[in-house]
């Protein structure tokens, strides 16, 4: 069985729509709504209008049209409901009633307008169609801005870099260099007296011992460099400070105190006998 639109298109319902427009019992609809001040036809002629706007939206609902034969469907749709608001409006002048300010809004839910072009919708397999899918997507929100207070919490002397002596890597390094720096400095000086004539000899540069250490402190000593030297081998750790003066150990100390003990005995015993 055919189809209503199928029957519609059929050559004898062709000729039975002319004939009743030609006869009067179908009268066509004005071009412009303002032409007709007939409040009844008016009324007439708006539920045609939404007649057909239900029809075709039923028909874009089907994705399968085509993309041209959907995009056609989406302007007619347009079109027709630009006339029904026409009408709405020469029916609202003609003392009928206000349907664009009381009436419900019918075909605004299922259309859909771009952000920016007022007025035109897309119904149905319209609204994926490509190029139009791209306009519906928004954009992220923006990352919300901080405020002065949260950007000043986090900062502290470490940010303005006060503390990066303090992470125990920097300091070594920077002794390291140092020590290499003066090295290369010691080197050119070396090298500058020899071109002036003047040799400088290894045993010249050693300087001699203020304090000299005892065999024990001397082994101890030695055996401290050894362990560093064993635990660093690249040099990276070296000491944060360095002491200029030697440490006695507890044997010197006790032999220092050994002989102020017998310096102080000689000198009361040999006083009393002169």
């Amino acid at each position: 069985m055919a189809r209503n639109a199928e029957k519609a298109m059929t050559t004898l319902a062709r000729w039975r729509a002319a004939k009743e427009v030609e006869s009067g019992e179908k009268e066509r609809r004005p071009y412009l709504a303002s032409e007709c001040h007939d409040l009844p036809k008016c009324e007439k002629f708006r539920l045609e209008i939404i007649r057909e706007i239900s029809k075709k939206v039923a028909q874009i609902q089907n994705a399968g049209l085509g993309e041209f034969r959907i995009r056609d469907l989406n302007d007619e749709i347009n079109k027709l409901l630009r006339e029904k608001r026409h009408w709405e409006n020469q029916i609202s002048s003609l003392g009928g009633p206000h349907y664009r300010r009381y009436g419900p809004k019918m075909f605004d839910a299922e259309g859909r307008e771009v952000p920016g072009n007022r007025g035109y919708k897309y119904f149905g397999a319209a609204k994926d169609l490509p190029g139009v899918r791209e306009l519906f997507e928004q954009d992220p929100p923006p990352p919300p801005r901080k405020t002065r207070a949260e950007l000043m919490k986090d900062i502290d002397a470490e940010y303005y870099g006060y503390r990066d002596d303090e992470d125990g890597v920097l300091i070594p390094l920077e002794e390291k260099i140092e020590r290499a720096a003066l090295q290369k400095a010691v080197q050119e000086w070396r090298e500058k007296m020899a071109r002036d004539g003047r040799i400088i000899n290894d045993d010249e540069e050693d300087d001699d011992e203020i304090y000299p250490l005892s065999g024990p402190a001397r082994e101890a000593a030695e055996d401290a460099k050894a362990r560093a030297a064993e635990n660093d081998p690249l040099g990276l750790l070296a000491p944060r400070f360095t002491a200029h003066v030697p440490v006695p150990t507890q044997q010197d100390v006790q032999e220092a105190l050994l002989r102020k003990r017998k310096l102080e005995l000689l000198q009361k015993y040999a006083g009393d006998a002169n």
